[in-house]
Formats: structure tokens, C-alpha cells, sequence
């Protein structure tokens, strides 16, 4: 026996067919403890346990068997014979229906570890968005291709053949075609949104300059997740988005406004809107969200009620939300420190042709003024990275 295996392993074609019967040997081990899961409430551990090592035999005696019949060595006759009776039954419609089966399942199970072992980075960047974005649309159209292969497969092995049901098929799908042209829209689409990388899981979008924004959950072909403040999801068809605003694409901005009263000193605000702009800027907390200096405007704006002064920073994206809020802190308090007052609303009420004027006053502190203790470099509770609720947003 053992001269004859050498001049057998010897060929090529052996060494194919052990390879391919090790594959077909594999799915039927998967389909089959796919099978044996489906029983596991229903039976004891033991005898789940017992069942799982009675099929690992079953599946390693009849490769051990094809495998002889493949290699040609009669001189093992109960394996050879037993081969040659697995190998006949697995050229009929059942068995070939079995192989197909059971290779679709590893297929699709490998395509799913495949999936979840490519990780995005951590970082925020647009490759990780991209990647995040084509990984479900990539994993979604292998499984269905796998469907449609192992569907046309199925029918062949059992006798059906598929030509003319695909032609039936074709006819039909015209017909709804011309119904279902608002879906081909949405596909269409959502193409051109993966394609052009207009925007991806993770990015922060405002669809068609309205009401419905959010973080994007997830984007096919077909429709676009978006998850709002409040945790409630929008799925918008791709085929209605004629805009679409990205809060988060390359690059955001912070945009640090604060308002002073008229009877302030317009210079001494702006030394402090500097003086704030410029500490964010260098604190080591803060600074690896920047990518260029602040851009100091200046006075803005003569509003009713106040002087608007304004700078700017430009960040990383979706960084911006929680560097506006420990703007807003610190500005407050230097400007509390600095005793420039931040404008409230006021108003004249007028009896009959003698003004009354009406304001408010705020009675003086003893002891010193509680402002001036205030840290503002260091913040008690530390602002959020998650992101600020659009105005008028559907929720």
C-alpha cells in the first residue's frame, strides 16, 4: 500500500483532489454544527457534547475514505469502497445540493470575520470614514452575490435549470422597474455618495439645509442613518438628498463670538478675546485639536443690546463642539475678572409723555467679589466632544 500512495502523491491532480475534498470535508463540518446549534436548547450537554465528537468522526472517516478512493488504493478495502460510495452519492442532485449549501455558508461566514477584523482608526480622519462606510456596503453586496450564486447553483444541482426562471426574471424586474424608479433613483444615488466620498459613518450632515441632522450611523446604496441628539435615527432614501451640509469633513471651524455691553472698554475686551483666544490655543490639553493660530476679527458687529467681538479657530473635525464650549467658560470668567460686563437685555417703558427708565442692579458684594477666585484654566466638569444641536432640529 504504501509504494503505491508514493507513486500516487506523486501526481498533481491527487494532491487537487485531496485539497478539494478537504474543502467540501470542511463545509460539511460547518453545516453540520450549524445544524447541531439549532439543537442545543433542546438537548443535554452531554449529549450535545457526544453528538459534536460523533459527527467530527463522521466527517474525518469519510475524508479519510474519498481521500483513498481519490489516491486509488484498493488495498485498503473497507475505506476504499466506502469512498467510492460517498463520491457516487455526492455526484447525485442531493449530495451536489449539500456541497453547495454548505460552501455558501463558509463563504458567508467569511466574509463576516473578514469584515470585523478590519478596524478603522481611532483617529477621525476622512480614510477612516471611508473605510467605515465601504466596509458595510462591501460586506452587503458580497453576501448577496454569494445568495445569488448558491441560488443558481441549488437549482442546477436539483435539475431546475435556471435560464429561463432568470429570464422570467428579467421580464418581471423590468415591469417593476418602471415602478420602482424613485428606488433605481436612490440606488443611483447612493453610488455617487460612496463614490465621491460626499460623506461617510461617523461624519456630522444636515440634509437638504433643513431640519434633519445628526451623526451618519450608516450609509448603502439606498438609504442614509442619521442618529440625532437625542438618539432618535432618521433614515432618509438617498434618492431625497438634494443638499447636504458636513460639519466634519477635513478640516471645522469654531466661530468664538461674546457679546460686551456699550460701556465697556471696546480695546481692553479685545485684549482679553486675545488674551483667552491665545490660551486655549497653547494649552497642552487643547492645542493638538488646533491646525492653525486664532484669527482674531475684531468688532463684528453694533447689536442692540451689546458689541459683538469675534475670533476664530480653525480645528480638528467634530473637535469644535467641545472647544466652543471651554471657550464660552473661559471668556466668562475673564470677563468677570475684568470687570467687563457682558450685555443683558433692556428695555424703557414709557408712561404717558415721562420715560421710566427701569434697571437692573446687582447689590455690592462683601467680602470681595466671588468672580475673582474663579480658575480658568481649569475646568471643573470637562466639555464633551459630542456635537451641538442644530437650530429648529427635528427630534
Amino acid at each position: 500500500m504504501w509504494p503505491e500512495l508514493l507513486i500516487q502523491l506523486q501526481k498533481p491532480q491527487v494532491w487537487l483532489g485531496l485539497a478539494l475534498t478537504l474543502l467540501i470535508a470542511y463545509a460539511m463540518y460547518r453545516f453540520g454544527r450549524a445544524l447541531l446549534r439549532v439543537l442545543d436548547p433542546h438537548v443535554g450537554p452531554h449529549l450535545r457534547r457526544g453528538l459534536n465528537v460523533l459527527w467530527v468522526l463522521v466527517v474525518v472517516v469519510s475524508w479519510l475514505a474519498v481521500a483513498t478512493h481519490i489516491a486509488y488504493l484498493p488495498g485498503v478495502p473497507v475505506l476504499f469502497d466506502l469512498g467510492q460510495d460517498i463520491v457516487r452519492g455526492f455526484r447525485n442532485s442531493a449530495g451536489q445540493f449539500l456541497v453547495i449549501v454548505a460552501l455558501s455558508l463558509i463563504a458567508w461566514n467569511l466574509i463576516g470575520t473578514l469584515s470585523r477584523r478590519i478596524v478603522a482608526g481611532e483617529e477621525f480622519n476622512r480614510r477612516s470614514v471611508r473605510l467605515q462606510t465601504l466596509k458595510g456596503v462591501v460586506e452587503s453586496t458580497l453576501k448577496v452575490i454569494i445568495v445569488v450564486i448558491g441560488l443558481i447553483s441549488g437549482l442546477q444541482a436539483l435539475g431546475v435549470n435556471p435560464a429561463g426562471l432568470l429570464a422570467g426574471v428579467s421580464v418581471f424586474g423590468l415591469a417593476v422597474g418602471f415602478g420602482a424608479q424613485s428606488l433605481i433613483k436612490d440606488v443611483f444615488t447612493g453610488f455617487f455618495i460612496l463614490l465621491e466620498d460626499q460623506y461617510g459613518v461617523g461624519d456630522v450632515i444636515t440634509v437638504n439645509s433643513g431640519q434633519l441632522s445628526g451623526g451618519v450611523e450608516s450609509v448603502n446604496l439606498r438609504v442614509t442613518a442619521l442618529r440625532a441628539l437625542d438618539g432618535t435615527v432618521h433614515i432618509i432614501p438617498n434618492g431625497q438628498i438634494n443638499t447636504v451640509s458636513v460639519s466634519s469633513k477635513d478640516w471645522s471651524r469654531v466661530v468664538a463670538e461674546v457679546d460686551v455691553t456699550y460701556a465697556a472698554n471696546i480695546n481692553d475686551a479685545l485684549r482679553v478675546l486675545e488674551k483667552v483666544s491665545t490660551e486655549i490655543y497653547e494649552d497642552a490639553e487643547w492645542k493638538h485639536f488646533f491646525l492653525e493660530k486664532p484669527e482674531m476679527q475684531g468688532v463684528t458687529q453694533l447689536a442692540p443690546d451689546g458689541v459683538t467681538l469675534r475670533a476664530l479657530f480653525k480645528v480638528q473635525p467634530k473637535s469644535q463642539f467641545a472647544i466652543g464650549r471651554e471657550f464660552n467658560r473661559r471668556i466668562k470668567i475673564a470677563m468677570d475678572q475684568s470687570r467687563i460686563e457682558i450685555p443683558f437685555p433692556q428695555r424703557s417703558l414709557n408712561f404717558g409723555t415721562t420715560p421710566i427708565e427701569v434697571r437692573l442692579t446687582r447689590a455690592p458684594a462683601t467680602g470681595g467679589d466671588p468672580r475673582d477666585a474663579q480658575d480658568r484654566r481649569n475646568a471643573p466638569v470637562q466639555p464633551a466632544l459630542t456635537r451641538e444641536p442644530e437650530e429648529g432640529e427635528l427630534t
